[in-house]
């Protein structure tokens, strides 16, 4: 029987990204996605235009139909979060469903900077979901931000491992922290808790960006960790997939918003063999 991750994100027309990206990968992975919307929009935020339609209302009366209809949920992945009402909201959907393995991205900077969107309250709210989680899944600037630590270009492999550390003494035992970039590579590193385990995985740094790739990321583990598979290995195969997608998509010359062409290697995904639940 197919395991259930409720996937918590903005749902985008064009771009791909947040649901649009989380629904095939998921599916390829073979496991069911059960999208919870927090927004449609017409387009990701990056194109010049796009039409935005808050769900945050709509949200605590959708997943209590879910309860209501005895839906069983594994996974919860929950992904950009517009407001401190939608990262209540996705708190006490979590305490619902006390039985799932939760896995927050939390979303709040990149390169060293807060988004715009967002101030120092909505990271102290990010801290509290945080501590909800088996699994998070920061970026470089992320991690600093949810520690209060300043950012820098050049932190050591030794100092990613220590914030990992510092990070799991938030609530997680998991933690994955993208986006090193250091020596003209990229690197991902992911601690474990339980097992005071840490794994640094890196490939060749192409500095292309391209709308979406740490969706794709996180769905990729998502899926795989809902299906048993080691840390390390999800990191590895994630990072390796997106590699393969950026290299594929900066042959061409397309607008980074449209996100990478991640459908030419859904195969890739599909025939990952020994799937723990068939």
């Amino acid at each position: 029987m197919l395991k259930k991750v409720a996937a918590i994100n903005d749902l985008s027309g064009i771009g791909k990204c947040s649901l649009s990206a989380a629904l095939p990968i998921l599916s390829a992975l073979k496991v069911q996605c059960c999208p919870l919307p927090t927004a449609i929009l017409s387009s990701q935020t990056g194109f010049d235009e796009y039409t935005f339609l808050d769900l945050t209302n709509e949200m605590e009366k959708y997943y209590t139909t879910w309860k209501n209809l005895n839906l069983n949920i594994d996974t919860i992945c929950s992904g950009f979060l517009g407001s401190i009402n939608q990262i209540d909201i996705v708190s006490n959907f979590i305490n619902s469903n006390p039985n799932a393995f939760i896995i927050v991205d939390p979303v709040l900077g990149d390169n060293g900077l807060l988004y715009p969107i967002f101030n120092k309250k909505t990271c102290e709210k990010m801290k509290e979901l945080v501590r909800h989680s088996d699994l998070i899944t920061p970026n470089i600037t992320e991690a600093c931000l949810l520690l209060n630590k300043k950012y820098k270009d050049d932190f050591s492999e030794e100092e990613v491992i220590n914030i990992a550390k510092e990070l799991s003494h938030l609530g997680p035992n998991k933690v994955i922290i993208t986006g090193i970039i250091k020596n003209n590579k990229i690197y991902n590193l992911s601690y474990d808790k339980e097992k005071n385990k840490s794994f640094t995985y890196g490939l060749p740094y192409n500095k292309c960006s391209y709308s979406g790739t740490g969706d794709v990321f996180v769905s990729i583990v998502c899926g795989l960790i809902t299906n048993n598979y080691d840390l390390d290995f999800a990191v590895k195969t994630a990072s390796d997939f997106i590699y393969k997608c950026v290299s594929f998509t900066s042959k061409y010359e397309n607008d980074r918003n449209q996100g990478v062409m991640f459908e030419m290697f859904l195969n890739d995904l599909t025939s990952i063999d020994k799937i723990s639940n068939f």
